[in-house]
């Protein structure tokens, strides 16, 4: 079946970067869709950014866009998170995640699997 593990989050001070990381497997698709969302504490999961597996393209909120970037190695079946110029308000719980789609959605109910969440926290 198919499994997401993401690495790569921690204790950052403002203005500093880091990168996650998500491994996929199980994959018997070649069109779907990588997503990244967060969950702030009593927060609803939001949409961070995606990519769309077979051909890149990408996609971002607003509220991250300049600072975060996505991509994906192929070879290695892994999407990465590209954050710099972190905010305290970027702290949450980021989760991966994975839609069999080749339409780029942001509402996380869509998406049908999803990694076990990697905390990152923002210090000011």
């Amino acid at each position: 079946q198919v499994q997401l593990v993401e690495s790569g989050g921690g204790l950052q001070q403002a203005g500093g970067s880091l990168r996650l990381s998500c491994a996929a497997s199980g994959l018997p698709f070649s069109s779907f869709v990588m997503g990244w969302f967060r969950q702030a504490p009593g927060k609803e999961r939001e949409f961070v950014a995606a990519i769309r597996w077979a051909i890149g393209s990408t996609a971002y909120a607003d509220s991250v866009k300049g600072r975060f970037t996505i991509s994906r190695d192929n070879a290695k079946k892994t999407v990465y998170l590209q954050m710099n110029s972190l905010k305290p308000e970027d702290t949450a719980v980021y989760y991966c995640a994975l839609d069999i789609t080749v339409v780029v959605r942001t509402t996380a109910h869509e998406y049908d699997y999803w990694g076990q969440g990697t905390q990152v926290t923002v210090s000011s």
